[in-house]
């Protein structure tokens, strides 16, 4: 959370050639939002500077960005900058924090206030010039599980919002690629910015899931989860392609078995090559896993991880730079050849009846979908 202010590029590089030595092509990251924007009229010129010396260091590791905007939601916590507060919204489950400390404030709806509205064109066409035509930029998202922060108060004001962040972007560079990562909950509730409305907007969608938030799902380590869930937001897009930016799992620490939602690191890594072969068969252009390292323990009394203990061990590598079993099954994988989307026979209704009541229906259509795993 604290590697814009506290920047340290020998670290950024170091991470970036161990990433890429072990088969990965690309970092997804997030630009935290208060310290880019430090006022609604000002995008601070360091934190540009910081990003791009990241995306040459990236370059020169031979791995491709996306970088992340508008965060906001990351690992549990609201990461608001003081100027979105003062609003009636937010979600009761995530603390907020501001200027590093938790607040109680609600946020302003950052879809529907005129002046947020602007201040996000404002971040998003100013970053996007300051890295347009890098060759190591991939795709900007437009956020991080927006929903968890604020919720459109109707469609046409996602829309809106989609056109106007993606129309500032493509005005800066108009050959980059856009998407948005929305997540699982944005399929169990209509949060009025799912995979339809993302698809009008952007060149791909994503889709973040994990079997331990699912209370729908067959375990903690279900491995057909993710794959269906890919599954279902290409169908409800319309055709969209789709990259699965998040999955994994907490992990114990080494050599213990674990409690859940915790799990044994040959666990981890045993569900992850199933999840990668469940997302190469449903035709998904690639994966992200979530995510790269362990929290430093020295964190460990600081918001979300004094709360949120699960949070501090979903990475691939150790806290002290060690690799854990699931870095080798990446590294078997990588590279191998995307796969036709398939037809999904057992999707039974259209969309416009699954939002009527999509909290029923997705646990309905990932039972039918499991029995024809089972029977195929």
């Amino acid at each position: 959370m604290r590697w814009w202010s506290d920047f340290d590029p020998a670290e950024v590089d170091e991470d970036f050639a161990r990433v890429a030595a072990n088969g990965f092509d690309s970092v997804r990251f997030f630009l935290l939002w208060e310290a880019f924007q430090p006022e609604p009229d000002q995008v601070d010129a360091a934190m540009l500077e910081r990003l791009v010396t990241v995306a040459d260091m990236a370059e020169d590791a031979g791995l491709s960005i996306v970088p992340t905007f508008f965060t906001g939601h990351m690992s549990g916590v609201g990461w608001i900058p003081g100027w979105a507060l003062g609003g009636t919204e937010r979600d009761d489950r995530f603390r907020v924090v501001s200027g590093g400390h938790v607040v109680p404030d609600g946020l302003r709806n950052w879809y529907s206030d005129p002046e947020m509205v602007r201040a996000q064109v404002l971040l998003a066409g100013e970053t996007a010039a300051a890295l347009a035509g890098h060759r190591a930029l991939w795709a900007w998202d437009l956020g991080n599980e927006n929903s968890n922060c604020v919720v459109p108060p109707d469609r046409d004001a996602a829309r809106r919002w989609l056109a106007e962040t993606s129309g500032a972007i493509r005005s800066a560079d108009d050959a980059v690629a856009v998407t948005i990562g929305i997540h699982m909950e944005d399929l169990e509730q209509d949060r009025h910015l799912g995979p339809a409305e993302a698809a009008e907007a952007c060149d791909f969608l994503t889709m973040h899931g994990y079997p331990i938030y699912a209370t729908w799902a067959n375990s903690g380590t279900d491995e057909h989860l993710v794959p269906f869930l890919a599954r279902i937001t290409r169908w409800l897009s319309g055709g969209a392609n789709v990259l699965f930016s998040e999955f994994g799992l907490p992990t114990a620490a080494r050599g213990e078995a674990g409690a859940p939602p915790l799990v044994g690191e040959d666990d981890a890594a045993r569900y992850t090559r199933q999840v990668l072969d469940g997302l190469r068969l449903a035709g998904c252009t690639g994966a992200m896993l979530w995510c790269y390292a362990d929290y430093d323990p020295r964190t460990w009394n600081d918001p979300p991880l004094d709360q949120a203990v699960h949070e501090r061990s979903f990475g691939l590598w150790r806290a002290d730079g060690s690799s854990k079993p699931a870095v080798d099954v990446v590294a078997a994988f990588a590279g191998a050849a995307r796969l036709t989307p398939p037809d999904d026979a057992w999707i039974d209704i259209e969309p416009d009846r699954y939002w009527e009541q999509p909290g029923i229906e997705l646990p309905r259509l990932y039972r039918r979908f499991s029995a024809a795993i089972d029977t195929s």
